[in-house]
């Protein structure tokens, strides 16, 4: 598999404080990639590195070998869904949808209409097109979240622990979506505290901790053998 994302020693600062701490890491085509750690370990920062929400203060970016790209042009090949949804809560869930691929992408309001249709078909929502957030379950905003993303037909998608905000009766429903797109080969980083959803769906798992990578391997590698026992602590409070 091709290299989408090179990641050569990464350093975030805020302020005095190092979030993140020389990163270098690579995700292929079509692979799904775990972050986890504790809360603070720099997994959210990183993220928002890779589609230039947060400027790095060193290190290189590259998308397919490019590190040239404009902030925006990176956003446009690089998704993100966050953990609170962020909705137009004035506009209804076909119209946040709709929006982004009319003022960025300049596509016809009928056409972009007709597309958001297919994607909230396509997160099981049709038949809430026409409702407001507030109309709306956590789990159904967040798949309107993730169908929104889905609009700008981006080739990585980012997910910030897409399910933290939703009372756990909610949950399954966004991991369900969220596995049927690692299933159709999507190059996909989650940053997530569903263990068990890490393990099944990833291909590879990087435990975060200080902001540095102490440790990746196969889900296999990383929950049933881990070799740090920073890992293994992590781990026994989670499970």
């Amino acid at each position: 598999m091709s290299d989408v994302l090179q990641i050569s020693n990464l350093s975030k600062h805020f302020g005095s404080i190092e979030v993140l701490k020389n990163i270098s890491l690579t995700v292929s085509e079509g692979e799904v990639l775990g972050l986890i750690g504790a809360s603070g370990a720099g997994k959210s920062t990183l993220l928002r590195c890779l589609n230039r929400l947060e400027t790095p203060d060193a290190g290189i970016i590259s998308y397919r070998g490019d590190n040239t790209l404009a902030p925006d042009a990176l956003r446009q090949k690089i998704g993100m869904v966050f953990q609170r949804f962020h909705l137009f809560p004035h506009l209804t869930a076909l119209q946040n949808v709709a929006l982004a691929p009319q003022k960025v992408l300049g596509t016809p309001r009928n056409q972009a209409e007709t597309e958001a249709r297919k994607l909230l078909e396509r997160v099981q929502l049709a038949e809430r097109a026409e409702a407001h957030p507030s109309q709306l379950s956590g789990g159904q905003q967040q798949r309107v979240a993730i169908a929104r993303m889905l609009a700008m037909n981006p080739d990585v998608l980012l997910f910030d622990e897409p399910t933290s905000a939703l009372d756990p009766e909610l949950v399954g429903e966004v991991l369900e979506v969220m596995q049927s797109l690692a299933a159709e080969g999507r190059t996909m980083v989650v940053v997530t505290h569903e263990m068990g959803f890490c393990r099944e769906v990833a291909h590879r798992v990087c435990f975060l901790d200080e902001g540095q990578i102490l440790e990746q391997g196969t889900p296999a590698q990383i929950f049933d053998a881990p070799e740090s026992d920073r890992t293994r602590s992590f781990l026994s409070r989670v499970r």
